[in-house]
C-alpha cells in the first residue's frame, strides 16, 4: 500500500485503497463536471441535476479506473503473480505486484488488458448514450461523457511511454526481441522519458497560448511520467542487485539494547551521541518490548527528556513491523519503503537477531557496484 492511503474495500481478495491525493482529484473532477462541463452542454438543467449527474459521473469514472486496474490484477494472479492491493491516486490507479512478470508474454497480456478494458467500458457507456438519447437526457449525458473519457483513458494508456501500459507492451516486445529484461526496460524507459518531454513541451506551449490550467496540467503529467520512467529503471537495477540475497547477509548484528526505564536524556548522552546509533531495541527481562528510534525522540519536547522513559515513547512490539533473517532482501526493502521506516528488527521465533537498516542495504549496493558485481 502506498503511504497516506486508506483501505476502503476488498474485491476478489485484493485490497482497494484510496490515496489522499485521490480526494483532491475526485473533488476537482466533480466540480468541473457540475460547474462547467454539464452547464455548457446542457444549459436548461436545474442546479441540483448538474451536481447529481456530475457526482455520479465522477464515481463511475473512478469505478472505471478501478475496473482497469482490476483487469491488470486478475490477469496477473491468473499468471501466478501475487497482487497485494490497488491504490487510486491523483493520476488514476496502480496495482501493487510483489514481483515482475517472468516472461514477455505475461507482461504483454497484463499490460494490454487494462486499456482494452477501458475501451470496452467506453463502448458500453456509448451504448447507454445511444439507448437513452431522446428519452432520458441526464442518463444520455452521463453515458456520453463516460464513453468519451474511457476511450481516451484506454488510448492514452496505449502511448508507448514506460511505465504506461503501452510502454509495458513495448518493453515486452523488446524483451522478447533482446532476451534481456534489463535492456528492454532501459529502452522502454528512454522512450517513456521522450514522451514525457513531449508532454512538458506541449504544456508549456499551451501556457504561452493562454491556456494556463490545461498547460500546467499537461506539463505536470509529463513531469510525473518522466519521474516514473526513470525511477522504474532504477528500481529494476536495484532489484537485480539484490536478487538472491537474504536479510541475514546485510543485517547489523550489533544492536545497542536499552532498558524500558532509561530516560531519554540518558539515552541521548550515553548511547546515541557516543555510538551514532539511531534506533534501539527496548528490552525487559531478556525480551524485546519495542523499538525506539530517533523519530520517537524528536516527538518529545527536550524539556521532558529527563522525566520521559523510553517505554513511554517507543513503538511497542505488537505494532512493530519486522522481518525474518531468511526473507528476500528486495522484499524487505519494499516493506520498509511501503511502511515509511528506515529500519526493521530481524526476528526469528521471538528472538531479536539484529537490525536491518536502509543504510545497510545502500552500503551493500554501493560495494557491489564498486566491485563490478
Amino acid at each position: 500500500m502506498l503511504r497516506n492511503s486508506v483501505r476502503i474495500a476488498r474485491i476478489g481478495g485484493i485490497s482497494i485503497n484510496i490515496h489522499v491525493s485521490w480526494i483532491l482529484i475526485f473533488v476537482l473532477v466533480t466540480w468541473t463536471l457540475a460547474g462547467s462541463y454539464f452547464p455548457q452542454n446542457y444549459p436548461n438543467w436545474p442546479l441540483s441535476l448538474y451536481w447529481t449527474v456530475g457526482l455520479a459521473s465522477s464515481v463511475l469514472f473512478f469505478g472505471s479506473v478501478l475496473a482497469h486496474e482490476l483487469a491488470h490484477s486478475f490477469v496477473a494472479r491468473a499468471r501466478g503473480l501475487p497482487v497485494h492491493d490497488i491504490t487510486l491516486f491523483i493520476f488514476g490507479g496502480v496495482s501493487q505486484l510483489s514481483e515482475e512478470p517472468q516472461t514477455p508474454a505475461t507482461e504483454f497480456v497484463m499490460a494490454l488488458v487494462g486499456p482494452l478494458t477501458s475501451i470496452v467500458l467506453g463502448v458500453c457507456f456509448g451504448a447507454v448514450w445511444f439507448v437513452a438519447r431522446g428519452m432520458n437526457e441526464p442518463l444520455a449525458a452521463l453515458g456520453s461523457y463516460l464513453a468519451f473519457i474511457n476511450v481516451i483513458l484506454g488510448f492514452f494508456n496505449l502511448i508507448p511511454g514506460f511505465p504506461l501500459d503501452g510502454g509495458r507492451v513495448l518493453r515486452s516486445i523488446l524483451w522478447q526481441a533482446t532476451g534481456s529484461l534489463q535492456r528492454a526496460t532501459r529502452w522502454a524507459s528512454l522512450v517513456g522519458q521522450v514522451v514525457a518531454y513531449l508532454f512538458i513541451l506541449a504544456g508549456i506551449w499551451q501556457i504561452f497560448t493562454g491556456d494556463w490550467v490545461g498547460g500546467l496540467w499537461i506539463a505536470f503529467i509529463g513531469w510525473f511520467l518522466d519521474n516514473a520512467a526513470s525511477s522504474s529503471y532504477r528500481q529494476l537495477t536495484v532489484r537485480n542487485l539484490l536478487a538472491g540475497h537474504k536479510v541475514r547477509e546485510v543485517m547489523s548484528r550489533e544492536c545497542p539494547e536499552v532498558s524500558v526505564g532509561l530516560t531519554l536524556d540518558r539515552l541521548v548522552s550515553e548511547h546515541m551521541l557516543p555510538t551514532g546509533a539511531r534506533c534501539f531495541p527496548v528490552m525487559e527481562g531478556g525480551l524485546v518490548r519495542g523499538l525506539l528510534t530517533l523519530h520517537n525522540i524528536k516527538g518529545v519536547s527536550r524539556d521532558l527528556w529527563a522525566t520521559t522513559t523510553v517505554e513511554q515513547v517507543m513503538t511497542p512490539l505488537e505494532g512493530l513491523k519486522r522481518v525474518r533473517p531468511d526473507e528476500e532482501l528486495w522484499a524487505a526493502m519494499q516493506n520498509m519503503t511501503a511502511d515509511g521506516v528506515n529500519q526493521l528488527p530481524v526476528m526469528d521465533d521471538g528472538q531479536l537477531l539484529g537490525m536491518l537498516g536502509r543504510d545497510n542495504i545502500v552500503s551493500f549496493i554501493r560495494i557491489k557496484g564498486e566491485l563490478g558485481i
